[in-house]
């Protein structure tokens, strides 16, 4: 497989259920036992905050083989006003095609294509290290912190147009597309084939983020 051999393009609603699996397949047991990333795909398509053309797929031998996609966020600073960002996520490839640089090329493309239609910020939740590699940042090298007022080194930030948080600092508010119903995540697993959740070593990078993270 190349890199030359992946095409991207737009989500279609015919896509909508297979990405749903796809995601599920991908995030269940990386973080916590199970998953919500699959309930999240599907409500935020829905949300008024998501950026339907931000919502791309990679499609191998005409099959998705992965996706990401965006929604409208904030930064509320300390006088309560808020500032727009973009976030992005869940970005998957599926575990059968992952390491061969398809996730890196779902998001340089989608990053180019945000700063294109005049984003001035992406701040979202993952690797630090990986993430780097993009741009991104610490947020705490920006004064941006959790909504409970807490530094985390799993808060990035990057600036697609330099200078485009200068002067703002303050809590990173995802919005209400990332903010699920753990009851109504179930039910809607429970529609999909039975997967045992369980522990796996991926999920103690996840609590590491967690245990690090310090007050402002």
């Amino acid at each position: 497989m190349y890199i030359n051999d992946i095409e991207l393009r737009l989500e279609r609603p015919q896509d909508y259920r297979e990405v749903e699996e796809l995601t599920r397949e991908a995030f269940w047991n990386e973080n916590v036992p199970g998953c919500d990333e699959h309930y999240l795909v599907h409500t935020m398509r829905k949300t008024e905050a998501f950026v339907p053309e931000l919502d791309w797929v990679a499609i191998l031998g005409g099959r998705i083989v992965g996706s990401i996609m965006f929604a409208r966020s904030s930064v509320l600073d300390d006088g309560g006003i808020r500032h727009n960002v973009l976030t992005f996520g869940p970005l998957y490839v599926h575990p059968n095609y992952q390491m061969m640089g398809i996730g890196s090329k779902l998001l340089r493309y989608s990053l180019e294509l945000a700063k294109a239609r005049g984003f001035g910020a992406v701040i979202t939740y993952g690797d630090p290290k990986y993430y780097a590699r993009f741009g991104f940042r610490p947020g705490r090298e920006y004064g941006i912190y959790t909504m409970d007022r807490m530094y985390s080194p799993a808060l990035i930030v990057l600036e697609l147009r330099l200078g485009a948080l200068k002067g703002i600092a303050g809590a990173f508010d995802e919005g209400d597309a990332y903010r699920l119903d753990a009851k109504k995540a179930e039910e809607f697993d429970a529609g999909f084939p039975h997967k045992e959740k369980g522990f796996q070593e991926s999920q103690l990078k996840f609590q590491e983020y967690l245990a690090a993270c310090e007050p402002i």
